[in-house]
């Protein structure tokens, strides 16, 4: 018997990124992918995630702004390396910045929050997957830089959960190798002794 939801699961591979064109979803494809993205575990209902999308100019805008960063950062760059942080935004006709902004609360760690928004990401792949679009889910360096994070429209108490970088594929995504689901998978027995 065949399952379509477990053979899109099964199937599923990032796509380059560089190989990922035109056309993007629609707004209502778009609409149909952040619904879908939402339906995750959220302990307390506190919705500690959010989306930016960046699409059309701001792609160039970002990558600009990001190569100057990386300038300030590192110095004068060469040709390839500055051309490599003008596009990190527009080499697919659409990214979503999964953003986890976290809620104050007594109850639920933050750790949990951003777990939630992990689920919210992955969601939003298999779903533009579903309807017919390639992914590939990246955070890269600027993530990590307070600066960088300001620049892609992040507020000082939000981390990035993850860009995912949507298009149409021209054709076959070679796999990877998998792990062995078996060597991961134990029965428990008790407390863990060192």
């Amino acid at each position: 018997m065949t399952n379509a939801v477990i053979d899109l699961l099964l199937a599923r591979r990032s796509a380059p990124i560089h190989e990922l064109a035109a056309p993007a979803p629609s707004d209502g494809e778009l609409d149909t992918i952040l619904r879908a993205a939402t339906r995750v575990p959220d302990h307390g209902m506190l919705t500690p995630w959010r989306f930016i999308l960046y699409r059309g100019e701001a792609r160039d805008k970002a990558g600009r702004m990001l190569a100057d960063l990386a300038e300030e950062r590192e110095g004068p760059l060469n040709e390839a390396r500055r051309q490599q942080e003008l596009t990190r935004f527009s080499r697919a006709p659409l990214v979503i910045g999964v953003i986890s902004s976290p809620k104050e609360n007594i109850k639920i760690p933050q750790w949990e929050m951003f777990l939630s928004g992990g689920m919210v990401a992955m969601n939003l792949i298999i779903a533009a997957e579903a309807l017919g679009y390639r992914t590939n889910l990246i955070t890269n360096w600027y993530s990590d830089v307070e600066e960088g994070r300001r620049i892609l429209g992040l507020a000082p108490h939000e981390r990035v959960v993850g860009f995912v970088h949507i298009g149409k594929h021209p054709g076959g995504v070679p796999d990877r190798p998998r792990p062995d689901v078996a060597g991961l998978v134990s029965e428990y027995e008790g407390p863990w002794e060192a």
